[in-house]
């Protein structure tokens, strides 16, 4: 059946006019007109003819080829075609045929997408962001407070920078591919390697120590349980140049001092504190070779995840005999540096080192926060000394943070050796905590004023208002539509706008506005010079 050509229907003043062919001037001027209403119908159309739009160039059919067409050809008229009218009627014409789409059918229509974010990624809208942003302010303020500055790096690093010794659970972790540039690059896992490239960029350039501290985004594939996702954002503090163990003791302190800040209290976390080197001198007793070493450490940090008979079997694999592990698990079990002495000395390093940190701890006043447990190494390869752990004592949560010594890192990138140490602090473990002790803050959205014209012709008197509050550092929410007084109060209800800033007819010819302050209802005129 032939197609019914195209029409105009254009509804005035309750009179229907059905026009075919008519002027393009004419609808144009009918399309523009406020008291007119537009509605093109269009059938289905398919173009078959040679004589139809070419979508390579979207040419219009020539004059003579349009007078060729008959008025039930299923080709495009001009009409259709022409951009003015679509422009006017509220289409487009930016289709691939150039002409007026036409209506899709259910299996044409474009699927919905998943509007989930991929799986271990969080969105953050408004009150997910004050949250952050507020967690994110107490990181910054903290780092201030101990005299760190801030720096950043790229959330995209050279993968190189990130696979270090095998068998590090990270290395199995990363986000990484080949770029167009056929360059092997990862998202970073953490933070510290950036560092550590950064200053051996910055070389000499800089006088030591360096105290630096960032709040970055990171990336792990890794199985997700509470408090841990495939992304998160990190608080480091790092302090590069202090080989002794003030260094460490500034860092737990700067620690403790953000746990306080937000309510948390010593009766909820607590660290536990080790030292690398304790393990370094049971190997060594056992003639264990050093390259060992960061094997040893890895397995060990699995202690508090898999059985111990695991541990064992893991230990085992490395050539350990069953005497050295006997030892060394016995070892690991000490919970107190008096029966570390006991075991290891007093000459060594390890005991020295831990000694003089839990002495500092007191002169700082978080000697009840901190406590002695030989188990912990953390898995990270590249620790050397003090290591530290931060856990919630009711046990339900993974470790809140951690850190430690990590001395011989720049020379595995190919640099000089400097003395550093630092700790890093993720934002989802904390969370988690702050909703288990119900300290979560209230943080509402809240604007100082809501500005609104009460007539459309005076909208850019409105905007004048909203510019001058704003230049005197006030947030303003600038009322856009005309919209009833009722919905502007709901509307400065919802963002706890503390007044009502209202331009008036009567009120503008003189050169005034009406301020309402909304918690009391005290309402007054002021003159715009004066508006503070």
């Amino acid at each position: 059946m032939a197609a019914t050509p195209s029409r105009l229907i254009l509804h005035h003043h309750n009179h229907l006019n059905v026009c075919f062919k008519p002027s393009v001037a004419a609808v144009i001027a009918a399309a523009k007109s406020h008291h007119a209403k537009l509605l093109l119908s269009l059938p289905q159309l398919r173009f078959l003819s040679p004589l139809s739009i070419r979508t390579s160039d979207r040419r219009f059919p020539t004059p003579s080829q349009s007078r060729a067409l008959s008025s039930h050809s299923s080709s495009p008229s001009p009409l259709e075609t022409h951009p003015e009218v679509n422009e006017a009627a509220g289409t487009s014409s930016s289709g691939r045929s150039g002409s007026l789409p036409s209506p899709q059918n259910g299996a044409d229509a474009p699927e919905r997408i998943d509007v989930n974010p991929p799986r271990g990624t969080r969105d953050f809208p408004p009150e997910e962001m004050r949250l952050r942003n507020w967690l994110f302010q107490n990181f910054k303020e903290v780092s201030q407070l101990f005299g760190f500055e801030e720096v950043d790096f790229p959330v995209l690093e050279s993968e190189a920078l990130f696979i270090r010794k095998a068998g590090e659970e990270i290395r199995d972790q990363l986000y990484c591919f080949e770029d167009r540039g056929n360059r092997r690059v990862a998202l970073r896992p953490e933070l510290t390697p950036s560092l550590a490239r950064l200053v051996i960029q910055k070389g000499k350039s800089l006088p030591l120590p360096y105290k630096w501290f960032t709040v970055g985004q990171c990336w792990r594939y890794e199985r997700m349980t509470r408090g841990r996702r495939r992304e998160h954002y990190q608080w480091n503090m790092d302090i590069i140049g202090v080989p002794e163990v003030t260094a460490e003791a500034e860092l737990i302190s700067s620690i403790v001092t953000f746990f306080k800040r937000i309510g948390i209290k010593q009766s909820d976390v607590g660290f536990k504190v080790s030292s690398r080197k304790v393990l370094q001198e049971v190997l060594k007793s056992f003639n264990i070779p050093e390259t060992l070493f960061s094997r040893v450490c890895i397995i060990i940090d699995k202690m508090a995840k898999i059985p111990l008979d695991a541990i064992q079997g893991e230990l085992r694999s490395t050539g350990m005999s069953e005497e050295s592990i006997h030892q060394l698990l016995e070892v690991l079990s000490v919970k107190s540096l008096a029966a570390l002495e006991e075991k290891l000395g007093s000459r060594g390093e390890a005991v020295a080192d831990l000694k003089r940190l839990f002495s500092l701890a007191e002169k700082f006043g978080y000697s009840e926060w901190i406590q002695f447990d030989a188990s912990v190494v953390r898995g990270l390869a590249y620790y050397t000394g003090i290591v530290f752990e931060g856990f919630d004592r009711e046990g339900k949560l993974r470790a809140i943070c951690g850190g430690g010594r990590y001395d011989k890192l720049l020379s595995t990138f190919g640099g000089d050796d400097i003395p550093a140490c630092g700790f890093g602090f993720g934002d989802a473990v904390i969370v988690e905590l702050l909703k288990e002790k119900q300290l979560l803050p209230e943080l509402n959205f809240e604007v100082e004023n809501i500005v609104c014209s009460l007539d459309p012709d005076l909208q850019g008197g409105a905007s004048m208002v909203a510019s001058i509050l704003r230049q005197k550092g006030q947030s303003v929410d600038l009322v856009l539509e005309n919209k009833p007084l009722k919905w502007v109060f709901k509307r400065a209800a919802r963002i706890n706008a503390r007044r009502l800033v209202l331009v008036g007819s009567s009120e503008w010819q003189r050169s005034m506005v009406a301020v309402k302050i909304l918690s009391t209802g005290e309402q007054y005129e002021i003159k715009l010079d004066e508006l503070e």
